[in-house]
């Protein structure tokens, strides 16, 4: 643990530099940007961003890729509050009471305890995350690829079970996802696979590609298909953004509540932050001593799902950065970020890129100030975002996103995968299905298939290999109650209305 510490101090010192702090703070704003207009995430935002991989320094790049997650945290509760409209998936709890609050005369209140409860619960999450991600790195160094198979195995279950309307609509995506990650050349045989005789397709779909069309273009063709000329109808902010005696002594618990909810199923793959923050929403409902506010405004459910939603956001970094192994759809981005540097997140990353690693740690503690000193006195200015007519802002954004597409190899091929998958990003959307287990299949597809070929070569054919170790037991345990978890929830609900009836 002091050698964490002594590691964390050096990685302050790293980021404590003209450069990086220029890019936190760029990375904070663009977040909060990002945030604040719906549709907008930051998945989408650090997807747009890949190319200065190119040439701005991995430090600086991985700073400002972190700080724009964590600033879109922050961002999508305003828009939840004031609008009724959460800028990313996290924030929809915050919008159930929040937006009552604001109509009630007390946006105020209500934005301030979502920043400082997303402050304070990110700062002990980013601290957690110092001590638990080597442990965690150092523990995964013994893990063998057949644990592997087993772990991307149980990811893809879970997030594809939890994520969606319902199971089937989530294996529909994933299954897509892995279809998306085998088109190309074999790495093993050289055999081209679902190429359909198009030699530009035998290297594979570009992952930034087809993240920037199903988010940016799908959303942008879902908006216009239900458009309405009328504009958000944002609620004024009256006063100062403080909290009173009484906001504070009901926030507090609730804070500390929601990071403890968030961290953990940040660290498992439970499919983002929606389960942490209506856990925590609940909680919240069941243990205040004003019910009668619920539903009407209490500021309970805002100050704890923001708490859950911002640890949860520093605990899906622990397996990205100590086992390569995304949770989130922005998570995987910040992985092919990694990629693009030819740094292989994983065990070895604190061993091989210590100084990176630690710098970046070191950073989310400077975003996190950065948010709460900006937020707080800069929410009017965001506000005024939101009066950016919707045909320009969706318009610029499928620009970008087919300037990006395009910038990447200089291929018209790349502009033409962009078209076909923002039409089926749009599709998602009508039909309910979620995009995250896409994104997930897409990444880790190949890799799983890696993993299992060396899994199989070790052991001779063996596919008992594939189950031989205890770890591999556990996981696969677990992911069967996963199947089964809704089915049974489903038996037991219908059998205690029975009981009423």
């Amino acid at each position: 643990m002091m050698n964490n510490f002594e590691s964390l101090l050096n990685g302050f010192a790293s980021a404590i530099t003209p450069v990086n702090i220029a890019f936190g703070l760029l990375g904070t704003l663009l977040g909060t940007l990002v945030g604040v207009l719906p549709g907008i995430g930051p998945a989408l935002a650090i997807a747009l961003l890949l190319p200065i991989t190119f040439t701005v320094s991995p430090a600086s790049a991985l700073i400002m890729f972190a700080a724009i997650y964590y600033g879109a945290m922050y961002g999508g509760s305003t828009t939840s509050i004031l609008l009724n409209t959460p800028g990313e998936s996290g924030s929809v709890m915050t919008a159930v009471e929040g937006n009552q609050m604001a109509r009630r005369g007390r946006a105020g209140a209500a934005l301030a305890t979502a920043a400082i409860g997303s402050f304070i619960a990110g700062t002990i999450a980013t601290l957690i995350l110092a001590l638990a991600a080597p442990s965690v790195a150092t523990l995964a160094i013994e893990i063998g690829s057949a644990d592997y198979v087993a772990l991307m195995l149980l990811a893809f279950t879970t997030v594809g079970s939890l994520l969606g309307s319902s199971q089937l609509r989530g294996f529909v995506a994933l299954t897509l996802g892995l279809v998306f990650g085998l088109i190309g050349a074999d790495l093993q045989t050289g055999l081209t696979r679902l190429t359909f005789g198009n030699g530009s397709a035998s290297d594979g779909l570009e992952t930034v590609t087809v993240i920037v069309a199903i988010f940016a273009i799908g959303e942008a063709l879902y908006i216009a298909s239900r458009f309405k000329n009328s504009g958000w109808s944002v609620i004024p902010i009256q006063g100062k953004a403080l909290m009173s005696k009484s906001d504070w002594r009901r926030s507090w618990k609730p804070w500390l509540r929601g990071t403890a909810i968030g961290f953990p199923l940040g660290v498992i793959p439970a499919g983002g932050s929606e389960i942490p923050t209506f856990m925590s929403y609940s909680l919240e409902k069941k243990l205040s001593k004003n019910k009668d506010e619920w539903g009407k405004g209490a500021i309970e459910g805002v100050a704890g799902p923001e708490a859950a939603n911002n640890s949860n956001a520093a605990g899906a970094l622990v397996p990205l950065l100590a086992l390569g192994l995304p949770t989130t759809a922005t998570a995987a981005v910040i992985l092919v970020a990694f990629q693009s540097y030819q740094i292989q997140a994983g065990p070895l990353l604190f061993t091989t890129n210590p100084e990176l690693i630690w710098a970046l740690i070191a950073s989310l503690f400077i975003g996190n100030t950065l948010l709460l000193i900006l937020n707080l006195p800069l929410v009017r200015v965001w506000v005024k975002l939101l009066k950016i007519p919707r045909p320009y802002l969706f318009a610029g954004i499928v620009c970008f996103a087919l300037l990006g597409a395009y910038a990447l190899n200089g291929n018209i091929f790349d502009l033409q995968v962009a078209v076909v998958i923002g039409v089926i990003g749009f599709l998602f959307r009508r039909f309910g299905l979620p995009i995250t287990p896409l994104i997930l299949g897409l990444i880790l597809g190949p890799n799983i298939e890696l993993q299992f070929r060396r899994t199989l070569q070790i052991s001779a054919g063996d596919y008992g290999a594939l189950f031989a170790t205890p770890l591999t037991k556990v996981l696969y345990l677990t992911m069967i109650i996963v199947l089964l978890a809704p089915a049974i929830y489903r038996l037991i609900t219908r059998s205690k209305l029975r009981v009423k009836k």
